[in-house]
C-alpha cells in the first residue's frame, strides 16, 4: 500500500485535472460529430491511454531528473532523490506503461496507433528540453495539448479544426503557467546550467511572457465560442475560465512567489474543471 501511495505522490496524481476535463472536451466534441455517438467502451480507453501517457511522461521526468531534483533544496524530499523509490522501479513503471499505451491506442482505430509512438516520443522528449532550451515550457505545453485533439481523433478517427484551436489553448495555457511554476527554481536553474524561461530573462519579463501566453489562450477561449459554442453555458465557463487566469496574474509577483502554488495547482485546476463542465454541458444541450 505505501509502494502505491508513494508512487501516486511521484507521477502527482492531482495533477491529472490539467489536461483530463480537455480531453475529455475533445471526447465529446468527437462524439458529437460522429454518427456512432457516445461509447462507454471507448470512454474507458481513452481514459487508460490518458493514464498510462501521464504516467509515462511523469515518472520518466522524476527519473531523468533525479540528480537534478537531489541538488535543488526545493525538490530533494522527492520520492527518487529522498531515496523511498528506486530508479530501477520507476523506469520499469515507465516501460509497462508505454507498452500498455501502444497496445490499448492500438484498440481504438489505425490513426491512434499510428500516432502513439510520436505521443510517446513527445512525453519522454520533454524531459530533457530544459537541459538544452528555454522553451521546454511550450514543449510542455504541446505535450498537454495533445490530449483533447487524440481524444477527438480516437473517437472520429480523423483530424478537425475544433480540437485543434482547443489544443492550441491548453499549449497557451499550461506554458503561461509552468513559466509561474519555474520562478520558484530561477536561480537554482541559473547556477545548475539549466534553461527556463525566468533563468534566462528574469522573473518579471518571465511574468511578462507569461501574461502574453495567457492573453493568446484568452483569445483562443473566445475564438471557439464565437465560431463553435456561441451559447450562453459555453460563454459562463469562459468567463470564469478567463477571470482564473487572470486571477493567478494578481497573486503573483517577481519579488512576492509566496503565492506560486495557489497560482499554478489550486487555481489552474479550478479553471479547467470548470470550463470543461460548461463547455461539455453546453455541448450536450446542443445535440
Amino acid at each position: 500500500m505505501s509502494t502505491i501511495k508513494n508512487f501516486a505522490s511521484l507521477i502527482k496524481i492531482a495533477h491529472t485535472v490539467f489536461a483530463l476535463p480537455f480531453a475529455m472536451i475533445g471526447f465529446v466534441m468527437g462524439t458529437s460529430a460522429h454518427p456512432d455517438g457516445f461509447s462507454a467502451v471507448l470512454l474507458v480507453k481513452v481514459l487508460l491511454c490518458m493514464f498510462f501517457a501521464r504516467t509515462v511522461a511523469m515518472a520518466f521526468n522524476r527519473y531523468a531528473d533525479r540528480h537534478i531534483d537531489a541538488a535543488n533544496p526545493r525538490t530533494a524530499k522527492r520520492e527518487l532523490p529522498a531515496g523511498v523509490m528506486t530508479p530501477q522501479g520507476v523506469l520499469a513503471a515507465v516501460v509497462v506503461c508505454s507498452v500498455l499505451f501502444v497496445a490499448t491506442a492500438a484498440t481504438i482505430n489505425t490513426l491512434t496507433l499510428a500516432l502513439s509512438p510520436v505521443a510517446l516520443a513527445l512525453v519522454l522528449g520533454y524531459s530533457y528540453t530544459k537541459r538544452f532550451t528555454a522553451l521546454c515550457h511550450i514543449v510542455l505545453g504541446i505535450s498537454l495539448g495533445v490530449a483533447p485533439t487524440a481524444a477527438y481523433i480516437s473517437v472520429t478517427g480523423r483530424f478537425d479544426l475544433e480540437p485543434v484551436l482547443l489544443s492550441l489553448l491548453v499549449v497557451m495555457w499550461c506554458g503561461g503557467f509552468d513559466i509561474i511554476y519555474a520562478l520558484q527554481d530561477e536561480h537554482f536553474d541559473r547556477k545548475a546550467g539549466l534553461h527556463s524561461i525566468p533563468a534566462a530573462v528574469g522573473a518579471r519579463k518571465a511574468l511578462a511572457i507569461s501574461r502574453t501566453l495567457h492573453l493568446c489562450a484568452t483569445a483562443m477561449v473566445i475564438v471557439i465560442g464565437l465560431c463553435y459554442m456561441p451559447t450562453v453555458l459555453y460563454a459562463i465557463g469562459a468567463v470564469i475560465f478567463i477571470s482564473l487566469i487572470i486571477y493567478q496574474h494578481t497573486i503573483v509577483r517577481a519579488d512576492d512567489l509566496s503565492r506560486v502554488g495557489l497560482a499554478f495547482g489550486t487555481t489552474n485546476g479550478v479553471a479547467s474543471i470548470l470550463y470543461a463542465l460548461f463547455t461539455i454541458w453546453s455541448m450536450v444541450a446542443a445535440s
